[in-house]
């Protein structure tokens, strides 16, 4: 796991100190691919998780600098609200692409699977791309940059299906994040905004990225601007919109034994809506094998979501004063119910989860713990509510409601 990857707490706010003083220069020198990767904040894994808050990171940054000199940050900050925002009113564009992951493994002709696994573990002939999908299973991590140049050049370059090339970022990005990566992939591919792709250029990485380059330019020749054309996506590029759920933003009084259930989608409950829950118990699910098999993610990876949740849990139990434990069944809707049975809780509390896998059981495990009449009660941020009820077009649309939200007094 790469050193510079803050995940606990304590170190996603010892490395957001250290950055705060380099938003100002964030706009002129983000796009640069560095060694050390230092221009940039390296903060994904910990606001994909919540370890840090990106209200935390937005009242420091206007604190700190005005708002025309950190604008460019402050967009970055909440381009991730903003997927997760478009993703909410629109779940079925996780489900369908997992379904297609699923898919194309049994029906894709055997050398289109082989192409895959080559270009994915680095072995693609272009020397450029290899270097970026080392940097990916070794690091856990790429710069921006670096993820839109190999998106595209597996997609319109080896032209192989877009589905695969996002399972294997999500396989093995320490900040995969369900609505940044399915959404961004879609984006490549000219799907998120129909008639618009993006397109790998040699000029582009030898301008922003050198490193990638030097001593080895093998197969640069396929990505020499004007030799890379667009593949046109087959599926329809945006469902209709439907509205978001209505989660309250605040916790009405809770009667009888109430347990918090803690998960990767916000692990920072001491900070608002919860902050005053009163849990008897706090629970987190991890399953390494599920982790293993169901979505087949790298050690890496894995060993994160294991950092997060702890820490989690830690800061957790410190700040409430409650047991916690972590429920490690192979089906978490079971071993959630175990955990609840056995409080005798009549009450669970968390964070409604977002478009992605921890959403994918609420649905099984509301049903099962009102078997065993156990209440669950999900609770949403209010400033995600804000956030993501400007997410219904594009990313300007919303950037242009989202700003004047930032800039106004509260």
């Amino acid at each position: 796991m790469s050193p510079n990857e803050p995940l606990t707490r304590r170190d996603a706010l010892s490395a957001w100190r250290a950055f705060l003083p380099k938003v100002a220069a964030y706009a002129s020198s983000r796009n640069h691919v560095q060694v050390g990767h230092e221009n940039v904040s390296r903060l994904g894994a910990c606001i994909r998780f919540r370890t840090l808050l990106e209200d935390e990171i937005i009242a420091d940054t206007l604190e700190e600098h005005p708002f025309p000199v950190a604008e460019k940050w402050l967009q970055e900050i909440c381009w991730r609200r903003y997927w997760r925002g478009w993703l909410e009113m629109r779940p079925e564009v996780w489900s369908q692409w997992r379904k297609r992951v699923c898919a194309s493994r049994h029906t894709l002709p055997a050398e289109t699977l082989a192409r895959a696994e080559a270009v994915s573990s680095g072995r693609s002939g272009v020397a450029c791309m290899d270097k970026i999908a080392q940097e990916l299973i070794e690091t856990g991590y790429l710069h921006n940059h670096a993820r839109m140049w190999w998106a595209s050049f597996w997609i319109h370059v080896e032209q192989l299906p877009w589905e695969l090339g996002a399972d294997f970022f999500f396989r093995h990005l320490l900040d995969a994040d369900p609505a940044s990566n399915t959404l961004s992939w879609r984006w490549v591919a000219g799907l998120q905004t129909p008639g618009k792709t993006y397109l790998v250029r040699i000029s582009n990485i030898e301008k922003y990225a050198p490193s990638y380059l030097r001593g080895n330019e093998t197969g640069s020749e396929r990505l020499e601007d004007g030799v890379v054309s667009a593949r046109s996506p087959q599926e329809i590029a945006n469902p209709d919109r439907s509205p978001l759920v209505d989660y309250p933003t605040s916790l009405a009084q809770t009667n009888g034994r109430t347990g918090l259930w803690l998960h990767t989608d916000d692990l920072l409950p001491e900070i608002g809506p919860l902050a005053e829950l009163a849990p008897v118990s706090i629970a987190a699910y991890f399953s390494e094998h599920v982790y293993k098999t169901i979505y087949e993610l790298s050690a890496q990876r894995i060993a994160s979501l294991r950092a997060v949740t702890q820490d989690g849990l830690d800061r957790a139990t410190a700040h409430y004063g409650a047991p916690a434990v972590i429920v490690e069944a192979e089906d978490p809707v079971l071993g959630l119910g175990a955990w609840a049975k056995q409080e005798g809780l009549s009450e669970v509390v968390a964070f409604a989860p977002l478009i992605g896998p921890v959403h994918d059981i609420i649905h099984r495990l509301k049903l099962h713990l009102s078997e065993l009449d156990v209440r669950l009660t999900l609770i949403r941020r209010p400033s995600d509510v804000t956030a993501f009820s400007f997410a219904t077009a594009g990313f300007f649309p919303f950037w242009q409601k989202m700003s004047r939200h930032l800039s106004a007094p509260h």
